[in-house]
C-alpha cells in the first residue's frame, strides 16, 4: 500500500506534463513554463517519499522514467518548438521553407532526453550523483525562457527570440545531457560541511541569484551547477 503513495505523486508529475504540453500548443507558454516547476516538485517528492517510506518498486522506477520522458523530455521540446516558431516568424530574412521546417529542430531535445533517461536507467554510477545534465535541469532552463520573456526586466527579448540563440541552446543542452560529465546531486546524507561543501556553496550562490534576477537567474544557476561540478569533480 505504501508503494502507491510515491507512484501517485509520479502520476501527478505525468499529468502536469500533459497539461503543460497542451498549454504550450495553445500558445500559453508562460503557463506551460510554470507547470514545468510544478512537475519538478512532484518529481522531487516522489523520490523523497519513496526513500522515507522505503517504498521502492520496479514499477515505480519505470513509471518515474516514463513520466519524466513526458514532463522533462517532450515538454521542453514543445516549448522550444513554439519559441522557434515565434523567432523565425519575426525574422525578416527567413524563407517560407525555413519558417515551416526550422522549429522542428527543437525536437532534437526530445531525442536526447530519451537517450539521457535510457542511459540513466542502466548506469549504476548514477545512484548518488549524475553523469551528464539531468533532464529536469534541462527542462527548468528551457522553461525559464517564456517566463523571462513574460517579465522582461532585463530586455532579453531579442536575444532569446533569436534563431541562433535557440539553436545553440538546443545543441548545447542536448550534448550536455549525454556527455560524460560528473555532476553532483542535491542529496544530503548529513549536514556537515566536509561532506556537502559543493552543495552548500551552490545553494549560497543560487538563492541570492534567484532573489535578485528572478526567472532570469535559472540559466545562470544551471551554468553555475555545471561549472561547480567541473571545478570539484570529487564529491560524496
Amino acid at each position: 500500500m505504501k508503494k502507491l503513495i510515491p507512484n501517485t505523486i509520479t502520476c501527478l508529475n505525468l499529468f502536469t506534463g500533459c497539461v503543460a504540453i497542451f498549454a504550450a500548443f495553445q500558445d500559453s507558454l508562460a503557463f506551460a513554463a510554470l507547470l514545468v516547476y510544478l512537475a519538478a516538485i512532484f518529481d522531487f517528492l516522489d523520490g523523497m517519499l519513496a526513500r522515507l517510506l522505503h517504498a521502492y518498486s520496479e514499477i515505480g522506477k519505470q513509471l518515474d522514467s516514463l513520466a519524466d520522458m513526458v514532463s522533462f523530455g517532450v515538454l521542453p521540446g514543445v516549448i522550444l518548438f513554439k519559441l522557434m516558431q515565434k523567432a523565425i516568424r519575426s525574422s525578416e530574412s527567413a524563407s517560407l521553407l525555413t519558417m515551416e521546417l526550422f522549429p522542428f529542430f527543437a525536437f532534437i531535445i526530445i531525442i536526447f532526453s530519451a537517450l539521457r533517461l535510457a542511459k540513466f536507467n542502466i548506469d549504476s554510477r548514477q545512484t548518488s550523483s549524475f553523469i551528464g545534465v539531468p533532464t529536469p535541469a534541462n527542462t527548468l532552463l528551457i522553461g525559464s525562457l517564456p517566463l523571462i520573456l513574460d517579465n522582461d526586466i532585463f530586455h532579453l527579448h531579442d536575444f532569446i527570440l533569436n534563431p541562433i540563440t535557440l539553436s545553440l541552446i538546443t545543441v548545447v543542452m542536448s550534448f550536455l545531457m549525454v556527455a560524460e560529465i560528473p555532476l553532483f546531486a542535491l542529496k544530503f546524507k548529513n549536514l556537515t560541511w566536509k561532506d556537502n561543501s559543493i552543495r552548500f556553496i551552490f545553494l549560497l550562490i543560487a538563492l541570492p541569484l534567484l532573489f535578485l534576477l528572478k526567472f532570469a537567474a535559472i540559466p545562470v544557476i544551471i551554468a553555475l551547477y555545471i561549472i561547480l561540478s567541473l571545478i570539484k569533480p570529487s564529491y560524496s
